[in-house]
């Protein structure tokens, strides 16, 4: 039983998965003029800027753009970006990282459109907060404005995925790993303090984890990165043969060496796609949840902090992970982990969340034009236009 859920799994994350990304993120890409290239400068200076993260004030309530996005980092760069990304190069060799690459670069317009939607079609709660993400744009937008019936069907297979992830998950297991065998300690140990841990940040509610996250996230970054970039010092003299077998293994066969097996260029490409939606979640739905309880007052603000995601998770992050484990020759010693367990609860929310993208990318090009034109200069402004879901909702009944 377990061998037909494997290989389902394993054909659901290869071709079918790399064609679904592949295909939206370069039809968004496109239809957004290439966005997430042409003005890479403007999404960064969107991020650091002293007005944007001072966004809306701090009500007590909502989160604001940057506890929403520091959440959002926080749970992207965990697992994915070291056990993740070094199991996609022990399997499928240093190409993978390449592809990795291509799929991230892709991922910041799938994630900006996402998030955008989220924010777009969200509902406020009589006590103030937002509630949005993927389940809510199916409703509204598949349901309400398309009128399409399988918006249900779409709707409980994402949320019965997502749900799965309450009760299979890598991450206590990954971290009570690592720490255990680091100190020498049972796996018990690390395991009941991390979830004590959780406890203690989850039980203040969300806006309690905003605040510790907008914290805790940039030192856990900055930590991780100068960790990282000690060890590449160390090893300078390697950094050229790296990106030589980076580059080779993206477009050739790679030979078995060491504990590798071996791997060709579609195996490589599979697991860079595969991993990439694992690890910053683009195209997953997870993190516009997030993103939609933020206190914004246009979609695409917050979007554009989705594209910023992606960028320092998978092209910052997981580069380093990956630069480190090829440095180093871990990705040749034959260790690798079983993903089918997570492969399973992120390959269907995926499928489902971009198919409904993909249709209601009209209202993402519609909010993008008008960003454009209000805070970029670029197009007329459209007075008349109605930024939210429920403002347009209230226009129509007047």
């Amino acid at each position: 039983m377990f061998e037909l859920f494997e290989n389902l799994t394993n054909w659901l994350r290869g071709l079918p998965l790399l064609i679904t990304i592949l295909a939206t993120g370069v039809y968004l890409t496109v239809r957004s003029g290439f966005f997430q290239f042409r003005h890479f400068g403007y999404i960064v200076k969107n991020m650091f800027s002293k007005e944007r993260r001072q966004e809306g004030g701090d009500d007590g309530k909502s989160l604001t753009p940057f506890q929403a996005i520091s959440i959002a980092i926080g749970g992207t760069v965990g697992v994915s970006n070291m056990s993740g990304v070094a199991t996609a190069i022990a399997t499928g060799g240093p190409g993978a990282l390449f592809w990795l690459w291509i799929a991230a670069l892709l991922a910041m317009v799938i994630k900006m459109a996402e998030v955008t939607l989220a924010v777009y079609y969200r509902e406020k709660q009589p006590n103030g907060e937002y509630q949005g993400g993927p389940t809510y744009y199916m409703q509204k937008g598949l349901g309400g404005e398309k009128k399409l019936p399988f918006w249900k069907l779409f709707a409980v297979l994402f949320g019965g995925c997502i749900f799965m992830t309450w009760f299979i998950t890598l991450q206590n297991y990954t971290v009570s790993e690592a720490v255990g065998s680091t100190f020498h300690l049972p796996y018990i140990v690390p395991s009941l303090l991390y979830v004590a841990a959780i406890y203690l940040i989850i039980i203040g509610g969300v806006k309690k984890v905003g605040v510790i996250s907008s914290y805790m996230t940039p030192i856990m970054c900055m930590l991780y990165i100068v960790g990282s970039l000690a060890i590449l010092v160390v090893n300078f003299d390697k950094l050229p043969e790296t990106f030589g077998l980076i580059f080779k293994g993206a477009f050739t066969t790679q030979a078995a060496v060491g504990g590798f097996m071996g791997a060709g260029v579609a195996t490589a490409m599979r697991l860079g796609f595969a991993r990439s939606v694992y690890s910053n979640e683009a195209g997953w739905g997870t993190s516009p949840m997030i993103h939609a309880s933020a206190k914004t007052d246009h979609p695409v603000k917050q979007g554009l902090m989705g594209a910023f995601e992606v960028f320092a998770d998978t092209i910052v992050v997981c580069s380093m992970t990956g630069l480190v484990v090829i440095i180093t020759g871990y990705w040749n010693s034959g260790l690798a982990q079983l993903w089918v367990i997570a492969d399973f609860t992120t390959v269907f929310p995926t499928f489902v969340n971009v198919a409904t993208l993909f249709i209601l990318s009209g209202t993402f090009f519609k909010l993008l034009k008008d960003y454009k034109a209000r805070y970029m200069g670029i197009g007329k402004v459209d007075k008349d236009m109605a930024l939210f879901y429920e403002d347009k909702k209230e226009k129509e009944e007047k």
